[in-house]
């Protein structure tokens, strides 16, 4: 395995015929890391304090996410996590929450249809727990109490998605768009 210090750590290195080092030095074999991870955007509203302290109605809850990659440099991709909560009453919204969080992933050696489920499932489920912590921390400095959000299962949603892009492209006749 590779060294604890590390950014990039290898990936199957104890074997040479699936794409481990070679043996003259050169690294070939695939790698995956985190680089770093941050807060591209946060935003708090709440428009309606101190008065929506006071409501005692059950609001409406709204959570709401998106994700994306994109290609920093040759080794270096962006995910970016975006969350927006919103609780909403009767009496007007109580708070607006929205955050992008973003991990910086190098990957070295990583062939396409392994990369891309990394940005899009993998990556995503490393960055979701420190987001949600700065959600439930920013929900509660807005003076409501902490919001958990449940866990994400972003590698069944991944599935999801390609299933329905699997079946949208079979549904169009080639040469249809």
């Amino acid at each position: 395995m590779a060294d604890e210090g590390n950014i990039i750590s290898n990936l199957n290195l104890d074997d040479h015929s699936h794409g481990g080092p070679l043996p003259n030095g050169e690294d070939t074999a695939p790698a995956i890391g985190l680089i770093s991870q941050y807060v591209k955007d946060l935003s708090v509203e709440n428009p309606n304090a101190p008065e929506s302290y006071q409501w005692t109605e059950v609001p409406e809850m709204a959570v709401d996410f998106n994700i994306s990659a994109r290609a920093i440099q040759t080794e270096i991709h962006e995910i970016e996590l975006k969350i927006n909560v919103t609780s909403k009453g009767s009496q007007g919204t109580a708070f607006i929450v929205e955050l992008a969080y973003c991990g910086l992933i190098g990957m070295r050696n990583v062939p396409e249809e392994q990369a891309h489920p990394f940005l899009f499932a993998e990556g995503p489920r490393i960055l979701f727990p420190f987001a949600r912590r700065i959600i439930a921390d920013a929900v509660r400095d807005a003076g409501y109490p902490p919001m958990m959000l449940e866990p994400i299962d972003f590698n069944g949603l991944y599935m999801q998605q390609l299933a329905q892009a699997q079946a949208t492209a079979d549904a169009v006749p080639a040469g249809q768009a």
